[in-house]
């Protein structure tokens, strides 16, 4: 059994020093309203995150999400759209042989790499290949393991028999590369979201 995602430290301990303020600040005016004000802010904010963390477990806030166009991810039409994470990065919502991830989309990596945890989930059995496959990353030259991954899924999108490397070194980071958007009709990127498109739409998996 897993455990809901509770709310980060951070948060928790903003909301403490609002309350502080909020009680040290009932002697000046001004300052009992700007903390009023920003007390408003955090608490939208907070809830935002709340929602966020929770749709994937609960199928009523993902209903509210799809109402309130809040999700980061959705399938209108053929087309999958993701929008862009505060970091500046496009995650995707993504299902590897049954298991679900969050990926980064990366047109810049040649392949698609998966963490060991993920290739451990989804029961795939990384091996050594004939000729060694030597990545840069930000660490450095590192060298994988590949398997392939049965089906892919994100969305109206389905990826067959995907080419995977697997590596210890990528941490708990998993990427979508090239070799699985080259197989897709198009994408995009429009404004701050990004819009995949398949030759072959399927129907929507859970993960949208």
């Amino acid at each position: 059994m897993f455990a809901e995602p509770g709310v980060p430290l951070p948060l928790v301990i903003i909301v403490v020093a609002v309350v502080i303020a909020g009680i040290i600040a009932r002697r000046v005016p001004v300052l009992r309203v700007a903390i009023s004000l920003f007390s408003w802010v955090l608490l939208a904010g907070l809830l935002f995150v709340v929602l966020q963390q929770r749709e994937q477990f609960d199928p009523y806030i993902q209903r509210a999400m799809r109402i309130l166009n809040l999700q980061d991810q959705s399938v209108v039409g053929d087309t999958v759209r993701i929008r862009m994470a505060p970091d500046g990065h496009f995650w995707a919502r993504v299902t590897v042989d049954g298991v679900s991830r969050r990926m980064l989309v990366d047109s810049g990596a040649t392949l698609t790499a998966l963490s060991t945890d993920t290739a451990r989930a989804a029961g795939l059995r990384p091996a050594a290949p004939v000729f060694p496959v030597m990545l840069n990353t930000a660490n450095g030259m590192i060298r994988a393991d590949t398997a392939r991954v049965r089906s892919l899924r994100i969305g109206t999108i389905r990826a067959d028999n995907v080419p995977v490397v697997v590596s210890a070194a990528f941490g708990e980071t998993d990427v979508l590369g090239m070799n699985f958007l080259s197989r897709l009709k198009s994408w995009r990127v429009e404004g701050s979201t990004l819009i995949l498109e398949p030759h072959h739409p399927q129907p929507s998996d859970a993960a949208s």
